[in-house]
Order: C-alpha cells, then structure tokens, then sequence
C-alpha cells in the first residue's frame, strides 16, 4: 500500500483536484483523442462525450433502445426512416436544435471528403430531407436494417452557427453539444472538467461536476480510489480487486461486457503474415485458455468468432481453434517457415485489462513454436492515431472493440471490409457477405448471412484469437452506480447516496 500511495502521490502531483460533494471524478486509462464526437473509434472519447452530446436514440441501464432527443420515428420505405424531435432543446451556447442540425451533422459524417474517422454512414445515406423544424427524413443509398441501432451511438447534432464560424479544429478542442454537461476545460492528459448544463431538457443533472482523469498505470488508478480521490475507475486488475472491497469507501462492480479484445493481421502487407497457413499456425499456437486464466484470472471469455452471444448475428456453433503446437509447428514447415521467423505484436498499455501482460504471454507462446516474436508497446493517442488511423501496425497489433449497436454488422464492417478506416484485411467473399447482410431488411435471412460470414473469418483468420472483457471498476461507496454491459458511465444517471 506504501508503494501504491506513493505512486499516486507521483502521477497526480499538484494539478489534481480531489473529489467534493458536487464533483464526480472518473479515472480510465487513457485520455480521448478529440473532442469531436464524429471524428474517432474509441471508448474513452464515448464516456467523454456522452456527457456533452446527445443523439437521437439511446439505450437505457437496460440495453434497451429508447427515444433521446427524438420525440418518435418510423420506418416510411426500406431506405427511408423519418424522425420527429423534441422541441426546445438547446445547444450549450443558447443556439436551438432543430432538423438542420440534424442535416448538417449526419450529411457531415456520410461525406467521405471529410475523412472522420466514423465512417457507419459513409456510402449509406443518400441525403437528409427537412420536412419542417422538427421533422426530418433520412434517404439511404440501399436497405440499412440497423438505422436506428446506429443512432443510438451516432449522428450527434452540432451547433451550426458556432461549427460554421470556429471551424472542425477548433471544435475538437471547444465542443458544445445539447448534452447534460458542458465543456470547461482540457489540460491534455492530465483532467477533463465539464459543469452541469442547469436547462437541460431532461432537467438538471444531480451532480454538478464531473471531471474526467487519464491514469494509464493499474495500480495507480487503484490508489486514486483507495485514497478517495476518485470516484469510479475503470480496467481494475483481478488481483488487486479485492482492495476495492472496503466496507464504507469502495466497492467492486463487474459487467460481462460487449468488448472483445483481440489480436489482429495486417495481410494487406508482405510478411509471414500474409500467408493463410501461418495465420491459422498462430491461431493454433497461443494458448489463450491459460492466458486468460494467468494473465486475467479468469475474467475473459474466449469467442471462436469477433461477436459475443449478446449481439444479433452471433452463430455459437463456430468455435475458436484448439490449442496445438505440434500443427502449428507442421503449417509453419508448409508455408515455409520450418526454423519460424521474427515477429513484431503492437499493443496499446493501460488501454485494456492487462493489455501489454497479455501481449507479453502471447509472445511467449509464439516462441514455442519457433516465432521470435517481441511485444512494442504505445501511449493510447499515438496507437490510435498513428499506428490505428494510419494503418502502421503490420504484422500484428491487440485491439478492443465494443459493439454497442449489438449488431453484427458493427464489428465486421468496420474491422474487416476492404479498405475501411480500422481494417487492414481484404477477403473478396466476406467483402460480398457484408454488404450482403446490411443492405437484407429481413432478420431470418441476416442471421444465416452472418453466420456464414463467421465460418470465413474462422478460416480465414484475421484475427489470432478474441475473448469477451469482463469490466471490472472500482466504484466509490458515495456513488450510486453500476457497470452497464456497454462500458458507458453516463453520469446524469448517477447520484451521491445520501
């Protein structure tokens, strides 16, 4: 405890502001890259901007999906789906909301000339039609079964005025939304600070800070809680767990999450990697139920797919490989690696639940089997936006991705069709399944798409290996909180118990 203490002692230093009766604190282990909620792929950013941003969906503590800024909607034809909104909801600067904002903000993220880094409407949306101020209707390119799933994640409305006059850039750094919270302040990974917006259409929020802290080292994230400087801590460590069970200052809370973390190729560049025989050599050459064991304590459940049994498209007859040295040994020899060759694993740390551990114990499984394989290791921000973004990260690198649309075309669309933003695979056949399955209005016939689809990716590996994260947090005992199964901490639901 004397090391952890004074560990974080070291990383807070004097800018940090402990916690008060009116301000949440929330640790996770890495800082966003931008303050533009249609401009990155990445969970921290979401916690972050769900607090300032509204959509016009959203799921509720129950997954369920539920209306937000929409008042109601229909589906009027196959490619089209119309809303009404709520009226009087304002931007954080006084500006209304209305349809317009709406136009801009989805034709915005659907124009491919402004290379966001969200790309779910891109080739999807023909154009937004505003029927009156609170009405408005959007026209897609083809069938999009999943319109209103996605909504509940995208298609954050954007003040026009002040995004027209301050321009993208500045925006990044100086949001408004219509959301609960407002933007104060960002020291770059040091705090977030963000202040109730008291005329909030849903009502005041409970509590009046929050602010947000990145802290990429486990056991100093667990220290802020120990020493009531924080008030919920993401990625707590199986073994150090335990501490957060103290009876009148923290308390554990778990959630089987829709992450999966795994381990991906790039086969879109030259290497050992591009070959089908060492993909599957590897696959067979980790022995991920150890690890997840050893390295996680159990806390992970392996997938023989990239989806979990929670998300539309989940085929459970497709199971992962099964560990076997000897014929990874053997599909080595037959690509023409018999003596193995030097291998590179690219992995975030403090991102994930031990996430460089992991990649550290995979490593060493491949040198089992001839692989000289070496772990690199990268600050979150220059992962993404350099080795992720910039697609700089070949032969092999870990990931994360939750599916909070709980649909399969969410994972395998953006991670494994040709050319998209985070993939760096090209298979003509699962190409055509996915464009298949998300322009198929018909459920029964999706189901047998993505299953499909599930049995080319097993053979033809993109993936090394994929678990589904168990979310552990450490939660302060004065907050009224619990874990969500879609990783969000969505801070107007929470309270200060009494």
């Amino acid at each position: 405890m004397l090391v952890i203490l004074a560990l974080v002692l070291f990383s807070f230093g004097p800018a940090f502001t402990a916690t008060d009766k009116d301000t949440v604190v929330i640790v996770q282990g890495v800082d966003p890259t931008t303050m533009d909620p249609h401009n990155h792929m990445e969970t921290p950013a979401w916690n972050l901007h769900i607090q300032l941003f509204d959509t016009l969906l959203r799921r509720d503590s129950n997954i369920k999906l539920d209306k937000l800024i929409a008042e109601s909607y229909r589906i009027v034809n196959d490619k089209t789906w119309e809303f009404k909104i709520r009226k009087g909801v304002k931007f954080h600067n006084g500006e209304d909301c209305t349809a317009a904002n709406f136009k801009f903000s989805l034709e915005r993220m659907a124009d491919p000339k402004n290379k966001l880094r969200q790309t779910a409407f891109q080739g999807v949306i023909e154009n937004v039609e505003v029927l009156d101020d609170y009405t408005f209707r959007i026209h897609t390119k083809k069938p999009y079964p999943v319109m209103d799933a996605i909504l509940a994640i995208y298609g954050q409305p954007l003040p026009l005025k002040y995004f027209q006059e301050k321009g993208p850039e500045h925006f990044a750094s100086n949001p408004i939304g219509t959301g609960p919270y407002k933007f104060v302040r960002w020291v770059k990974d040091d705090y977030i600070l963000l202040e109730a917006n008291e005329n909030y259409f849903r009502g005041a929020p409970k509590i009046k800070k929050v602010m947000f802290r990145p802290i990429p080292e486990a056991t100093t994230r667990v220290a802020a809680l120990q020493t009531q400087e924080a008030d919920i801590v993401t990625n707590i460590p199986p073994h150090l767990a335990q501490m957060m069970d103290s009876k009148g200052r923290s308390f554990v809370s778990k959630a089987p999450s829709v992450r999966v973390i795994f381990m991906a190729f790039d086969t879109t560049k030259p290497g050992p990697q591009a070959d089908k025989r060492v993909r599957q050599a590897i696959a067979m050459g980790v022995n991920m139920e150890t690890n997840i064991k050893k390295i996680l304590d159990g806390n992970g459940i392996r997938l023989g797919s990239p989806l979990t049994e929670k998300h539309f498209g989940y085929d459970p007859s497709v199971k992962p490989y099964d560990y076997n040295p000897e014929k990874a040994k053997q599909l080595l020899a037959e690509a023409g690696y018999p003596n193995g060759f030097d291998f590179v694993i690219n992995s975030p740390t403090g991102r994930y639940l031990n996430d460089k551990e992991m990649a550290e114990a995979v490593a060493g499984d491949l040198g089992k089997i001839g692989i000289r394989a070496t772990v690199k290791t990268f600050e979150w921000g220059h992962y993404m936006n350099t080795m992720m973004y910039g697609h700089n990260a070949s032969p092999a690198y870990i990931l994360g991705w939750g599916n909070t649309s709980f649909d399969a075309d969410f994972t395998i669309n953006p991670l494994m069709r040709t050319g998209l933003l985070l993939s760096n695979v090209s298979f003509p056949k699962l190409d055509a399944l996915i464009d298949e399955g998300i322009s198929t209005m018909d459920p029964k016939k999706r189901l047998k798409i993505y299953s499909d689809a599930a049995k080319v990716i097993k053979d033809e590996v993109p993936w090394a290996w994929a678990y589904q994260q168990m979310d552990i947090y450490g939660v302060s005992e004065r907050l009224n909180w619990k874990a969500r199964t879609d990783e969000l901490m969505v801070v107007f639901d929470m309270s200060f118990k009494k």
